[in-house]
């Protein structure tokens, strides 16, 4: 990372240990909607077109749980927190700053995991003439001082704001406020830092999808919320192979033993490329032949696992998630029934979801057509996926 190709760097704290949250887990690790809370926030940055890189902050020991969440080259670095948030964020701030240093930065808790893009650009907005900005949403409920366990006096909540986060500063700003602070004192924030250096804050309108995740009940709150924001798609996929000498019988993922294999397009699992056509059909981005067109010569005698491969990370870069897989798998020879739970374990394996979400069946034509003369294999696939609704 250097400063003359980086604008704007998306800093994200995530070395907290989330106790309160409940759970073996920090609670940055856990997850929702089947992906990490911290893997939320970052994907919401990379897919921001004024986010030019991300730095992370995590805890100590937490590398490869990490590098397991987030795709490669996603993060330009991960730097080591400290034990105090203020103290996680000036580690970043500071590798951010050997490394040439932006023009701004975003400051972001991991914890507020669904971030709207309409954030950011007002936040970066506000930055064109302030040297920093922080999102804010009005207090709406009554606020009361307590006397013991009785109401005390009404407090005004007229110019009353609870604070959110991303914070976009200055860089160069923000870096001060955080080298000149007193040690010996906490802050709850980087714009508490920024104003007791003289600096004006602005304030901008916040979002309730940017709440922090703190209590038990608070994901219980967003995974509700996250599958009403969730639209369910469903996609068929079929393809037929003709059987013939010499060749290997791959179905499923699963080579099998047989006197004849299958011909065609790669390594011609009939089984695996109804599964992806039925998952690009759910996407509507095509079909195999498409993606591999069967006239190009780098695809001959590929593995088909391959293209799932693929297929399954389209659904992933469009934050989506597959529920379930429905695969039928039609011909006279070879029996399915002795390879079916090795079809479906190496399909759950290739797609990345737990074997329960992946059927496989069997039946014949009652010796009718090609496939009951066993001149070939047909399968057909159902995909059942969901999909985020946009912000």
């Amino acid at each position: 990372m250097t400063g003359s190709k980086y604008k704007t760097v998306a800093l994200v704290v995530a070395a907290g240990q989330g106790s309160r949250a409940g759970g073996d887990l920090p609670k940055q690790f856990r997850r929702i909607g089947g992906k990490a809370v911290l893997t939320h926030a970052v994907d919401a940055f990379s897919a921001h077109p004024a986010v030019d890189a991300i730095m992370l902050v995590i805890g100590a020991g937490q590398e490869e749980v990490v590098a397991s969440l987030i795709s490669d080259g996603q993060v330009a670095a991960v730097v080591q927190g400290a034990d105090s948030r203020r103290g996680s964020v000036r580690a970043g701030l500071e590798a951010i700053a050997a490394a040439g240093g932006p023009d701004r930065v975003l400051i972001h808790d991991a914890a507020r995991p669904f971030l709207p893009p309409v954030v950011v650009d007002r936040l970066l907005k506000a930055l064109e003439t302030a040297v920093g900005a922080v999102p804010v949403l009005p207090v709406a409920d009554t606020l009361i001082r307590g006397i013991e366990d009785h109401i005390g006096e009404v407090v005004d909540r007229s110019n009353l704001f609870r604070v959110q986060t991303p914070q976009a500063f200055q860089f160069r700003a923000i870096l001060a406020a955080h080298r000149n602070w007193d040690s010996g004192r906490d802050a709850t924030d980087d714009a508490q830092m920024l104003r007791e250096r003289g600096h004006d804050v602005t304030l901008v309108d916040g979002d309730e999808r940017l709440e922090k995740l703190t209590y038990p009940q608070d994901f219980s709150r967003a995974e509700t919320w996250l599958s009403s924001q969730r639209t369910t798609r469903v996609g068929m996929g079929y393809d037929v192979h003709r059987l013939a000498i010499g060749e290997e019988l791959w179905l499923g993922g699963v080579q099998i033993d047989h006197d004849r294999g299958l011909s065609g397009h790669s390594d011609a699992d009939v089984a695996i490329h109804a599964i992806v056509d039925a998952l690009l059909g759910a996407l509507a981005e095509g079909d195999i032949g498409s993606h591999f067109p069967p006239s190009d010569p780098q695809w001959r005698g590929a593995a088909s696992s391959r293209f799932l491969q693929y297929a399954g990370a389209r659904v992933a870069h469009r934050n989506g998630r597959i529920d379930h897989i429905d695969l039928t798998i039609i011909c006279e020879a070879p029996k399915i029934g002795p390879h079916r739970e090795a079809m479906r374990v190496r399909i759950s394996e290739i797609l990345a979801i737990p074997v329960e979400r992946v059927s496989v069946k069997a039946t014949t034509t009652e010796r009718l057509g090609f496939t009951g003369r066993r001149e070939g294999i047909a399968a057909q696939a159902v995909a059942t996926i969901s999909l985020p609704a946009l912000f």
